[in-house]
């Protein structure tokens, strides 16, 4: 059973960085690509960050050069790291995955999700 748990959201002041986990379990984490997502209160689900099998990255224009996605094989862990915070960031995280393949930016291309964690962007 394919199974993923998202940690490390929090209240951050603007300008200020946040690291978040996503622990997997039922498959190794190397084995499909896995994406997070994001959700605004109120606003369709985006695609934020995508680490493939092949350890290649991709990351929505909105974040690029502020977050980093990486993964630890051998704690079977995702991490999304995020650094010069915006309010626009404030949303609902989730790791999802699936082994599939699809554009990496749609939600309908992954089938199994953690339940997200909140992160608040304020000033």
């Amino acid at each position: 059973q394919v199974e993923l748990v998202e940690s490390g959201g929090g209240s951050v002041q603007v300008g200020g960085s946040l690291t978040l986990s996503c622990v997997a379990s039922g498959y190794a984490i190397n084995r499909r690509r896995l994406a997070w997502f994001r959700q605004p209160s109120g606003k369709a689900r985006e695609g934020v960050a995508i680490i493939l099998t092949s350890g290649g990255t991709n990351y929505a224009d909105s974040v690029k050069g502020r977050f980093t996605v990486s993964r630890d094989n051998a704690n079977n862990t995702a991490y999304l790291q995020m650094d010069n915070l915006k309010p626009e960031d404030s949303a609902m995280y989730y790791c999802a995955t699936s082994s599939n393949g699809g554009i990496w930016s749609s939600p309908a291309n992954f089938g199994d999700w953690g339940r997200g964690t909140q992160v608040t962007v304020s000033s």
